[in-house]
């Protein structure tokens, strides 16, 4: 019975994904013909990446947040709040501190090397949001574990912050045309307004960096509703395949970050 609750998750992620892929087909946002070796080409990043996720990331930090529990650590757990109150306040920190990392990896040369792997993609769909340089979720693991640590993130909030995170990530860069795409980037980060973001303009690449909810681009002021006329990906840098994504980050080929 343990082990078949244990695949509920799993079933549920692909029947999401399922869903989203079936959802870019019926309204997709461009007609751009499949390319094979592009969608090879994400998932293969993708695996090494998600690897580093579940194979550092995830356990240590659920490790740490089951500690910083016990012991009342870290600014949530210091509230006079129930605990789901403090779990939704983590959650919201943890989407908070996501927005400025992605702010980072724009703007810290170091970090935009690796970053720019992810935006070299000349097209974008649900793969896109798989296309991470495994050095890029790697530097990232040493931030969560400091996020659990400073905002006090229990093992729950973590793990609906994580599944939420993903499922996010996934749609947000889905090929998907929305008719209410507009109201709904009021709340959270959207197919149409993550679009600009993958543009390859100044303008539009330092712009929409939440990743959940849309409220930070509005805060900080690096919300941006406008579409400049030109493709995805970065000026100046071109994708020539796996092995030159994976070799990126150490040459200097063009595609400065803002």
């Amino acid at each position: 019975m343990r082990q078949a609750r244990a695949l509920w998750p799993l079933l549920g992620a692909a029947a999401g994904l399922a869903a989203l892929v079936l959802a870019e087909r019926r309204w997709p946002r461009r007609a751009a013909p499949p390319d094979a070796r592009r969608t090879v080409t994400n998932l293969a990043l993708g695996v090494a990446s998600l690897a580093v996720v579940a194979l550092a990331e995830q356990p240590l930090s659920a490790r740490l947040a089951g500690r910083v529990v016990a012991r009342r650590q870290g600014l949530v757990q210091a509230l006079p709040l129930s605990p789901w109150q403090r779990d939704l306040a983590a959650i919201l920190l943890l989407d908070y501190a996501t927005y400025h990392w992605h702010v980072a990896t724009h703007r810290v040369p170091l970090l935009w090397r690796l970053h720019r792997v992810h935006h070299s993609d000349r097209a974008m769909d649900w793969t896109t949001a798989l296309r991470f340089h495994a050095l890029d979720m790697a530097l990232s693991v040493p931030l969560r574990l400091a996020e659990v640590r400073l905002i006090g993130a229990s093992p729950r909030a973590l793990s609906f912050y994580g599944a939420w995170f993903f499922a996010n990530v996934a749609f947000h860069h889905a090929d998907l045309k929305l008719g209410f795409d507009r109201s709904l980037a009021w709340f959270m980060t959207t197919p149409g307004m993550h679009d600009i973001h993958h543009r390859a303009e100044a303008r539009a690449l330092d712009s929409n960096y939440s990743s959940g909810i849309s409220l930070w681009d509005r805060l900080h002021g690096t919300f941006n509703d406008h579409r400049p006329d030109v493709g995805m990906g970065v000026a100046g840098l071109e994708d020539e395949g796996l092995v030159s994504l994976l070799v990126m980050p150490a040459l200097d080929r063009g595609g400065g970050g803002i």
